[in-house]
């Protein structure tokens, strides 16, 4: 069982910048693969960026300049560092964690999720 909470959402205004961080807790999941995605109202959940163990990285082209994910993977931490925001970065933004379970499963577990709103 794994555990994630988002902290680092809120409000900010056009250019600005925000740090998300998210922590895992709990034992008997071993992590490969740690990934930020977004959802907006209105639009299904969408891939933000991810960052394996092997330190393979994706980030969405909408991103790709502005947004850095990191990780502590000792620590069962990411980041996303969000720069020159959008008001359409606006969306409820959830960390991922992808691993094997105890019971030998491939799993992904969530975390609540935390609100970004850019205004112009």
């Amino acid at each position: 069982q794994v555990q994630l909470v988002e902290s680092g959402g809120g409000p900010v205004q056009t250019g600005g910048s925000l740090l998300l961080s998210c922590a895992a807790s709990g034992n008997n999941f071993d992590i490969k693969v740690m990934a930020w995605y977004r959802q907006a109202v209105g639009k299904e959940r969408e891939l933000v960026a991810s960052l394996t163990n092997t330190g393979i990285t994706y980030k969405d082209p909408s991103v790709i300049d502005r947004f850095t994910i990191s990780r502590d993977i000792p620590k069962k931490t990411t980041s996303l560092q969000m720069n020159a925001l959008k008001p359409e970065d606006t969306a409820v933004y959830y960390c991922s964690a992808d691993g094997w379970n105890q019971e030998g499963l491939y799993r992904t577990a969530w975390g609540p999720g935390t609100q970004v709103t850019v205004s112009s």
